[in-house]
């Protein structure tokens, strides 16, 4: 163990992690030139065309005497639960910082992970080929950050690495640096493990083969574990046997076994997905080991992730409700952020109500199950988790309070005493030179500012308390508009609010969709209705019929837009002849369309409520 080294790469999204790691497979020959491609550990073709890692990805690279475990990770605040799954794997991490950005708002947030998690921190600053590095400023930004203002400025100069991961230039020095400054996995098992010799392995991420059944990403923390070995999970008390054993290199590679300290795969041969949990310790069955010993064999897991952002997915064919349930258990097992449980909708009949990090993992969740799993889904609107008071005549508690996910699910207004919204605390880190247009851009988000901090003299961090409603649809977006890109932000949950909202309905043709139904303040909700039904009529396509499209609260209508009947040219073949022939026509095609109008129905397409959701 002792020339073996586990670390992971951690960074605000965009300053270069995948490519650093591909250096890394190029220097120690992990990979032949002759299959290397850009981003080589973003195996998704979903991250390849958005240019950001979504998934943790593990690697076992060798150099010179050394193995070396590598764990890349995404750097998306939607995606923070990856990043601390992969912290409590290993036992150091580089702080990627852009030199072009300097420190953003999920630098700041990684960097508390790791140093929470106990990890021996390496900082280095990436692209420091380009014109506009800014690599003074920026290294005196992580002076402050790790350091505080300490008068030896010389030895802590010598701390921070200096590369262009595009270029190669300085990355042996990094990879130097991880072999002298990360503790071998030896020198800090004794604070993690049980005194017996059992196996202890904690499963930090999980994927499904037809084949070897659920496959468990672990790092071994004691023992040794090799195929054909009878295994137990501990928390579900659900028994195995290790199928096969091995290393990510990066594909599957299979080995004799995984020793200590080690980071690799046991395919447990388990199909049913609910038996194999991201947090769970493997260990081997062994006769002689009473139930409280194997209670003590359990490493300390992580915490469950707390969903923020809420949306129903239906399938479009109701026959493919089981398929869809499937797909997303498969789904989960890869990522274990999302969390499901079925729903019924009247109008949409079964289908599954999801929580999600953010409005990005929504977008990828429901990508991924198009892509790759053929599925034809029906997406409402996103939403908030809500704490209502409601009076119930039936019920012995006055003021009875339940907890709802969905803008179907809310009561009727009569019955309601009170609504409340969760509100987070938000963390902005932006040039001082753009203070203003953030300050401008938060008085319309119903937030409230209370601190000013600055990491330098160029950079400042705003902290404001806002709804979560309000920041998790197109807030980044106009963030980054009104900064020219460089602000970031970061947030963490705080509590709910009572705040006055109601129930905002849209009406296509007259009929409620109820996956565009919303919850929204009472002061927003014309602009938010006629915003929607405004957006609508740019992206629906016209029907035969003119279409009506309305905004509502109960019965009242507060925004209404029209789409126009497609029409076909029913006299265009005509030439010539008395005028009446063409009224006749067209008097006919109108009447057509008056019966269409109270008969037809609309089809909207699934982009249409995909759009609706980013929108």
């Amino acid at each position: 163990m002792t020339n073996t080294r586990n670390f992971v790469i951690i960074a605000h999204i965009d300053a270069g992690k995948s490519t650093l790691a591909d250096r890394f497979l190029e220097l120690t020959g992990t990979i032949e030139k002759r299959k290397m491609q850009e981003q080589f550990l973003d195996m998704h073709p979903l991250e390849r065309e958005r240019g950001i890692t979504i998934k943790l990805q593990p690697v076992r690279m060798k150099y010179r005497d050394y193995i070396l475990n590598l764990i890349d990770t995404p750097g998306h605040v939607d995606f923070y639960y990856e990043v601390s799954r992969s912290l409590a794997a290993v036992e150091g991490a580089i702080l990627l910082v852009d030199a072009t950005k300097g420190i953003q708002a999920q630098t700041l947030s990684n960097y508390n992970f790791a140093v929470k998690q106990g990890l021996k921190i390496i900082p280095v600053i990436n692209k420091i080929d380009l014109p506009n590095a800014r690599i003074d400023e920026t290294r005196k930004e992580i002076e402050n950050l790790l350091f505080g203002f300490s008068s030896d400025r010389n030895i802590i100069r010598n701390e921070i690495l200096e590369i262009s991961a595009k270029m190669g230039t300085g990355v042996e020095t990094v990879l130097k640096a991880v072999i002298e400054k990360v503790p071998p996995p030896s020198q800090i098992l004794q604070a993690k493990i049980w005194e017996g010799e059992s196996l202890q392995a904690l499963i930090f991420d999980s994927k499904f083969d037809a084949y070897k059944g659920i496959i468990a990403y672990v790092r071994v923390f004691k023992g040794r574990v090799k195929a054909g070995d009878k295994i137990q999970l501990i928390a579900q008390k659900a028994d195995a046997q290790a199928l096969e054993v091995g290393y990510f290199k990066p594909d599957l590679e299979k080995s004799e076994g995984l020793a200590d300290g080690e980071i690799g795969y046991i395919a447990t041969g388990l199909k049913d997905i609910s038996k194999v949990r991201v947090g769970d310790t493997i260990t081997k069955i062994e006769s002689g080991i009473t139930n409280q010993e194997l209670g003590n064999l359990a490493l300390v897991g992580y915490e469950e992730p707390k969903p923020f952002v809420f949306a129903s997915l239906y399938p479009r064919n109701a026959n493919d409700f089981v398929y869809l349930k499937d797909s997303l258990g498969k789904l989960k097992l890869q990522d274990s952020s999302l969390q499901f449980e079925p729903e019924h909708s009247d109008a949409l009949g079964p289908g599954f109500r999801c929580g999600f990090l953010g409005m990005l993992h929504t977008e990828i969740v429901s990508e991924r199950l198009k892509r790759d799993f053929g599925l034809d889904l029906i997406i409402t609107s996103p939403s908030v988790e809500y704490k209502v008071k409601i009076q119930n005549p039936k019920s012995k508690i006055q003021n009875e309070e339940i907890v709802i996910r969905s803008a179907s699910k809310l009561p009727d207004l009569s019955r309601i005493e009170s609504i409340s919204e969760p509100v987070v605390e938000l963390e902005i880190l932006t040039p001082s030179r753009f203070i203003g247009g953030v300050m401008k851009l938060m008085a319309e988000y119903r937030a409230n500012y209370f601190e000013t901090s600055y990491l330098s003299t160029d950079t400042a961090i705003l902290k404001y308390k806002a709804p979560l409603a309000e920041i998790i649809i197109d807030f980044y977006d106009k963030l980054k508009s009104i900064s020219a890109g460089y602000a970031s932000m970061n947030y963490k949950f705080t509590g709910f609010q009572e705040t006055e909202l109601i129930k905002l309905d849209i009406l296509i043709g007259g009929e409620v969709v109820e996956p565009f139904s919303r919850i929204v303040p009472r002061e927003n909700s014309y602009q938010e209705g006629k915003r929607v039904v405004e957006k609508l009529k740019e992206i629906m396509p016209p029907q035969l019929f003119t279409l009506a499209l309305q905004a509502a609260i109960g019965g009242k209508v507060i925004a209404r837009e029209t789409i126009k009947a497609r029409r076909k040219d029913v006299t265009g073949y005509l030439y010539g002849g008395d005028v009446t022939r063409k009224k006749k026509l067209l008097e006919k095609q109108k009447r057509g369309k008056e019966r269409l109008k109270g008969t037809g129905k609309v089809e909207i397409p699934q982009e249409i409520y995909l759009e609706i959701l980013k929108k």
